[in-house]
């Protein structure tokens, strides 16, 4: 997610910070609650991922399914707030409506162990998710291991509420997140042209940090959009004053997709929706510097020996 080619004069290297902990407790905790022919999941937030593939290998000999995700360009088990693979693939994958419950009740379904000390990127996984029958999350501080849930309906019911508002919004706010690389200049460009062509009107906002207070200082805007994080709609976006949609959410609010009873987790994953960082219409293109080719070069001369 991060280039570590220099955009600039200033060259950056991004170093990748494991924590590392006790993966024997880990692979005996497993073992402890699980049987060989349960069908095992592991994942967790980066900076355990190798905790989490050094597991694996270790359980491999016990258990005859056991697997560690990857949603590209993520590390395997890598897990984003925003970003997860899904686990189960379904017939009805590829339908508009991911099959509806039919999709929720697939066969043989996994428990998923994830290592991390919070649920935000669980949370992830679980929305991406929700025909698994089971997650837990290992904290590798507490040397716990708790079954967590996540109420599906409830956060589905908020979010198709608050795009039946929006759509009947004329004056949408597109907030513009310049927190890090959150913001994507390409989506934004993209919802303001598809906001337009709806017949409404677009209002660019660049916020670092977005706040409900911040956004009801805009009397004129209706209806809001943004490109910072998909999470701060699911999670917050019923505490601000207007509907706050992320980009997924305004595709459907101007009819442009259709629900998905899945809700897709995929904004930093490669072959994700228009409303993703990685869809053709919305990649960042990197412009490298063309790097001079240097060439040997021969050089003659004479030498002179001098006597003494």
């Amino acid at each position: 997610l991060v280039p570590v080619d220099p955009t600039g004069p200033i060259k950056m290297l991004y170093v990748f910070v494991e924590i590392g902990i006790n993966v024997k407790h880990l692979v005996s905790t497993i073992e402890a609650n699980f049987k060989p022919e349960d069908n095992i999941i592991l994942a967790g937030t980066i900076q355990f991922t190798a905790a989490v593939r050094t597991a694996k290998r270790k359980l491999a000999s016990k258990y005859s399914s056991i697997s560690v995700p990857q949603a590209k360009p993520l590390s395997p088990g890598e897990v984003l707030g925003c970003t997860a693979p899904r686990l189960i693939e379904t017939k009805a994958e590829g339908r508009d409506d991911d099959g509806g419950d039919a999709a929720r009740k697939a066969e043989n379904a996994p428990a998923v162990i994830f290592v991390a000390d919070g649920r935000f990127h669980l949370e992830s996984l679980m929305i991406q998710n929700p025909d698994v029958r089971a997650f837990y999350k290992y904290d590798p501080y507490s040397r716990k291991i708790t079954l967590e849930t996540y109420d599906h309906s409830r956060m589905h019911q908020l979010r198709q509420e608050a795009i039946k508002e929006a759509s009947k919004a004329r004056v949408f706010g597109v907030v513009m997140g310049t927190l890090g690389r959150q913001g994507n200049t390409n989506i934004v460009n993209r919802i303001k042209k598809n906001i337009e062509e709806a017949g409404k009107e677009a209002v660019v906002v660049l916020l670092s940090e977005v706040f409900p207070a911040k956004l009801s200082m805009f009397d004129s805007i209706e209806a809001w959009v943004q490109v910072a994080c998909p999470r701060l709609s699911i999670d917050w976006g019923h505490a601000f004053q207007r509907p706050l949609l992320s980009p997924y959410e305004l595709e459907v609010a101007l009819n442009l997709q259709k629900w998905k009873s899945i809700y897709p987790m995929d904004f930093y994953k490669r072959g994700g929706g228009p409303w993703s960082n990685y869809h053709p219409e919305t990649k960042r293109v990197i412009r490298r510097k063309r790097k001079t080719r240097r060439r040997p070069i021969k050089v003659a001369y004479e030498e002179k020996h001098q006597k003494e």
